[in-house]
């Protein structure tokens, strides 16, 4: 697995609340983006992946409903580690973070997701997206309420109905799919997704050019448009 990636505070943050994790060893990828006052949101964007790091080695030898059930459980772990903080630290108060991770095995990877960072495959020169957003707007979509049109300008776009760490449980979204050869996964945080949309990814998936190129492109279109938000972004190609 080749990982293209980067992570900026954008052009109007003062600091950068996003984190990453790229551990091919463990073949583990993912992103995260936290909240939370002062500097709370990098702690437990920051918390989120170091958990996961320590938890991932209790997965290995697992596959399909095993690794799922333990990538769940180490999600959960995250959270009370990160809960635990936020209600006992008066300058961690509020504090959680999306987290959206990608493990990948020999002939499968699995997905699991908390909030609005996103997953993506890119297959057979078709994107799909492999998570739901845990937010207010999400919802209303999937309710039926309102157009995906509407959702890109809702004010409330914002609004999390999930985060690792916000309560006391979480429930986690998690999938598998089988690898082909030629996938390409896209992790990314929700300042990266609302500034390129998925047609626009689409678009510049299938230009000409190399992956390096392309995200670099990518990279430069979000600074473009104003990136009022932290963005990151990981770009994992199956060769």
């Amino acid at each position: 697995m080749r990982v293209l990636s980067f992570s900026e505070k954008g052009c109007i943050r003062k600091n950068n609340e996003d984190s990453f994790l790229v551990l091919p060893g463990e073949g583990l990828y993912a992103v995260a983006d936290g909240m939370g006052g002062h500097r709370a949101g990098e702690v437990a964007s920051s918390t989120a992946l170091h958990v996961l790091e320590k938890e991932v080695l209790k997965l290995v030898g697992l596959e399909d409903q095993a690794l799922e059930e333990g990538l769940s459980k180490a999600f959960s772990q995250a959270n009370q580690v990160i809960y635990e903080s936020s209600t006992s630290d008066p300058e961690n108060a509020g504090m959680g973070t999306t987290l959206t991770v990608l493990l990948v095995r020999s002939t499968a990877v699995a997905i699991a997701h908390v909030g609005d960072s996103r997953a993506y495959l890119w297959r057979d020169e078709m994107l799909t997206s492999l998570t739901m957003d845990h937010s207010l707007v999400g919802e209303l979509v999937r309710l039926g309420e309102i157009s995906l049109e509407e959702a890109e300008k809702h004010p409330q776009r914002h609004v999390l109905m999930r985060a690792v760490g916000a309560d006391p449980e979480v429930e986690v979204d998690c999938r598998s799919i089988r690898l082909q050869t030629g996938d390409v996964f896209l992790l990314c945080t929700d300042g990266f997704s609302n500034m390129i949309s998925n047609q626009e990814l689409a678009q510049e998936f299938l230009e000409p050019d190399s992956w390096e190129v392309r995200f670099e492109r990518l990279r430069q279109l979000t600074l473009e448009r104003g990136a009022p938000d932290n963005f990151t972004a990981l770009c994992c190609i199956l060769d």
